[in-house]
C-alpha cells in the first residue's frame, strides 16, 4: 500500500476532538488496512468524551470500535481475506500466552488489548488491525447497518450464555441500546421478551420496534411478570441497567432455575439478594464482550432484519462534525445508535 494522507478524529481532552491529516499505516506481517466506512459512538466511547479514560487512552487517541468498511491492502503472510472485502473488525487483540488464552477463553485475555482505547481506533479513514480482528460481511449487506454488528454481538454472547430457548419467558431490564439490542437478539432466539425501563423516549422505542414494555415507576413489575406468567417468573433475566433498582428487580423477578446475565457494567459495588439464589437455585452469569461465533451470529441477524437497523440507528454525521456528533448525543434525550460516517458508504 503506497502512503496515504488520511484524515483522524484525535480525542485530545476535555469533552474535545480534533479532527487532522495523518499519515495512514501500512500493513504489517498478519495485518490488514480497511477503509472505514461507518464508526458507531457507544457507551465507552462517550466514557472517554466525559474524560473518565484520560489515564487509559491518552490526549492523542483515536478512538472507535463499532464500525464497516472494505479492505484496503494486506501484509505479509494475510490470506483469509484480501482487498476489496467487506469486513467488520472484532477489536479484541488477545496475547496468547496467558492463563485465560490457553484454556480457550481470549476474548477475556487476562492482558487483552481493546483495538480503539489502548490502540488508536476506527475513527479514521484508514484502519490498520491484526487480520485476526476481520469478519467478512455479505456483499449485500449495507455498510451503515454493518456498523451495528459489535454491538449486535454483545446481545448475541450475552443471549448464548443465558442458553435461551424457544418459549421461554424474558425480562430485560433497561431499554438502553445495549438493552434493546438484547431484547431484539432474545426475541429472534424465540423468547417472549419483556423490556423494563423508566425513560419515556426508550419505552417509545421499544414500543415502536414491537415489544411489551413496562415502567416499573408506574407499574409493579414483579406482579405484572407474574399475572403474565402464571405465577411463574422469568426463565431469563438480562441485568442491562447498571443500577441498584435493576439488580433488585433481577432476582424479585426470576423464576424457579432462572438464569440471570449480568449485561451492565456497574461503577460501584451491587447489593445482590443471595438469600434468592439459595431459594430459588438462581444462576448469575457474567458476560463480556464476545467470541467469534458471536460476530458470526451477529452478521447473520443483522442480514437477515432479526435487529431492526434503521430504527436503532437515529443520527449519521460525517467525520469533520464528530465534536458535534458526540455534543449532540450528549444532551440527547431520544438517540439511540449514533453513527460517524468515516468514508465511502459502498
Amino acid at each position: 500500500m503506497t502512503t496515504q494522507t488520511i484524515s483522524a478524529a484525535y480525542y485530545r481532552g476535555n469533552k474535545s476532538f480534533a479532527v487532522e491529516q495523518a499519515q495512514a499505516a501500512a500493513p504489517g506481517p498478519g495485518e490488514a488496512a480497511i477503509r472505514v466506512a461507518y464508526c458507531g459512538i457507544c457507551g465507552t466511547d462517550m466514557h472517554v468524551y466525559h474524560g473518565n479514560m484520560d489515564a487509559r487512552v491518552g490526549l492523542n487517541r483515536v478512538i472507535g470500535h463499532e464500525m464497516s468498511g472494505v479492505v484496503e491492502a494486506v501484509g505479509e503472510g494475510v490470506d483469509t481475506i484480501k482487498p476489496g472485502q467487506k469486513v467488520v473488525v472484532r477489536p479484541l487483540d488477545h496475547c496468547g500466552e496467558c492463563p485465560a488464552c490457553k484454556r480457550g477463553h481470549q476474548h477475556i485475555c487476562q492482558n487483552l488489548k481493546f483495538l480503539g482505547l489502548d490502540t488508536d481506533g476506527a475513527m479514521q479513514e484508514i484502519w490498520t488491525v491484526p487480520a485476526h480482528t476481520l469478519h467478512v460481511l455479505p456483499d449485500d449487506l449495507r455498510m451503515d447497518h454493518a456498523a451495528l454488528i459489535e454491538p449486535v454481538a454483545v446481545a448475541c454472547h450475552d443471549v448464548r450464555l443465558s442458553g435461551l430457548q424457544p418459549g421461554e419467558d424474558v425480562v430485560v431490564i433497561g431499554g438502553g441500546p445495549i438493552g434493546i439490542l438484547v431484547a431484539m437478539v432474545a426475541r429472534d432466539a424465540g423468547g417472549n421478551v419483556v423490556i423494563s425501563e423508566v425513560n419515556p423516549n426508550r419505552l417509545a422505542i421499544a414500543e415502536k420496534l414491537g415489544f411489551d414494555t413496562i415502567n416499573p415507576i408506574e407499574t409493579d413489575l414483579v406482579a405484572t411478570i407474574n399475572g403474565r406468567t402464571g405465577d411463574k417468573g422469568a426463565d431469563v433475566v438480562f441485568e442491562v441497567s447498571g443500577t441498584q433498582p435493576g439488580v433488585d428487580a433481577m432476582t424479585a423477578v426470576a423464576a424457579t432455575r432462572a438464569r440471570i446475565v449480568m449485561v451492565a457494567i456497574h461503577a460501584q459495588k451491587p447489593q445482590i439478594d443471595l438469600f434468592q439464589f439459595f431459594w430459588r437455585e438462581l444462576q448469575l452469569i457474567g458476560a463480556r464482550v464476545y467470541e467469534p461465533e458471536d460476530y458470526e451470529k451477529a452478521i447473520a441477524v443483522v442480514a437477515s432484519g432479526g435487529v431492526d437497523a434503521d430504527v436503532v440507528i437515529t443520527d449519521v454525521s460525517p467525520l469533520a462534525d464528530i465534536q458535534a456528533a458526540f455534543e449532540a448525543l450528549d444532551r440527547s434525550p431520544t438517540a439511540m445508535k449514533s453513527l460517524i460516517e468515516v468514508g465511502p458508504r459502498s
